[in-house]
């Protein structure tokens, strides 16, 4: 197994994108909100939707959808933004609807290499199995290069 791979009961953050779940680790979040108004910056990729004021810092706010070629995101009262620390970058993350949080164990966690040699999909950790549901978890650190949003921080 890989080193990405190596998931010992860790918990996870689990999301719908349409009718299909995804988990991100729990580590990496920072917060939930819900859907906030977003300030659309100019040339930027297509995915980065544009930035969000939250409280006093200014995030960075992707459709993963997108990102993903699931579509774009269509906003309900169940939308939300979920904000991810990655190095020293805070970004958010725009989800369908955030279901729970679960601690999956390494044994009910399948690597995807086991179900396919395709390289582009080294942003999924692995997929958990939770009863008779399947989550898709992802490596947001390769997922998402953090470099497009620069390196600096709001000092103010």
């Amino acid at each position: 197994m890989s080193e990405d791979f190596y998931i010992q009961n860790r918990q996870f953050v689990v999301f719908k994108l349409g009718n299909e779940d995804y988990g991100v680790d729990i580590q990496n979040v920072t917060t939930i909100e819900k859907m906030l108004s977003i300030t659309r910056v100019p040339k930027t990729p297509h995915y980065i939707k544009g930035v969000i004021n939250l409280r006093g810092d200014i995030i960075p706010v992707i459709d993963i959808k997108e990102k993903l070629g699931l579509g774009a995101f269509e906003e309900t009262e169940e939308t939300r933004i979920i904000i991810l620390q990655l190095k020293d970058i805070s970004f958010g993350v725009i989800v369908d609807e955030v279901d729970e949080v679960l601690q999956l164990k390494e044994e009910t966690i399948e690597n995807v290499s086991n179900f396919t040699n395709d390289l582009s999909l080294d942003y999924i950790l692995g997929v958990g199995k939770v009863n008779d549901r399947i989550v898709s978890l992802l490596n947001f650190k390769k997922l998402i290069d953090v470099d497009e949003f620069g390196s600096e921080k709001d000092e103010t």
